[in-house]
Order: C-alpha cells, then structure tokens, then sequence
C-alpha cells in the first residue's frame, strides 16, 4: 500500500510564493493519478490540480479555474514526489492542503473528472497554507 506525506505548508503574505511536497512511499504510481484538494472550515474539499501519469513515463497536468495560470503540479520520480507550486497567493486560498493518488485511474475518464473525491483512494494527512492579506 502506498502512503503519502504532504509537507511546505506554512504561512505567507499575499502575493507570495509556496511548495508544497506530497512524498510517496515505497514510489509514485505508475500508471494512475495524483492530486491535490484543498479544505477550509465549513466548505467542501475541492479540486486545486492534479496529473495523470502515464505508464513509463510522463505526465498530463490539469487545474482548477481558480487557480490556472498561479499554481503548477509535477511528479518528480526519482524523489518519489508530486509538488504544488503555488504564485501569486491569495487569502482565499487559505486552506489545509491534501494529497490523493490512486492506481485505478483512466486516462479516458480521467479528463474532465480529475477533481472528483472518488477517483483516489489513497489520502495524506494535509498540510495547512494561510496566506494573509
């Protein structure tokens, strides 16, 4: 069974820069998929971004409407690790951050259905961003 282990969350002004690291253990799944969540107090967990791995290697990149153009998501195999980076940060996008992977994803239907919680079955602890204004 895959773990996984977020880190890098932490606290920053507007306008400001994050990364954040989601560590898999024993490796990164291939092929399958690989996500990140966000969830603030009283709201649903939602979709930030997320990659499609193909089997050997390479990978298809997807994003929220929210945050397309200031957060970017990539697998680094050899470190065993997908990271969040985040620009240009608001304070709507406080939140503690999640990591989700699963191996049973479809490329097919994975498009356009990236940011649904039944997709993955594996779940990090989170890791929580504040971002003051």
């Amino acid at each position: 069974q895959v773990r996984l282990v977020e880190s890098g969350g932490g606290s920053v002004q507007a306008g400001g820069s994050l990364r954040l690291s989601c560590t898999a253990s024993p490796y990164i799944l291939r092929p399958g998929c690989m996500a990140w969540f966000r969830q603030s107090p009283g709201k649903e967990r939602e979709g930030v971004a997320a990659v499609y791995l193909v089997r050997s290697s390479g990978h298809i990149p997807y994003a929220s409407d929210s945050v397309r153009g200031r957060f970017t998501t990539s697998p680094d195999d050899t470190k065993k690790t997908l990271y969040l980076q985040m620009d240009s940060l608001k304070p709507e996008d406080s939140a503690m951050y999640y990591c989700a992977a699963s191996p049973y994803c479809s490329a097919s239907a994975y498009d356009g259905t990236w940011a649904r919680l039944s997709h993955y079955n594996i779940w990090g602890q989170g890791t929580q961003v504040t971002v003051s204004s």
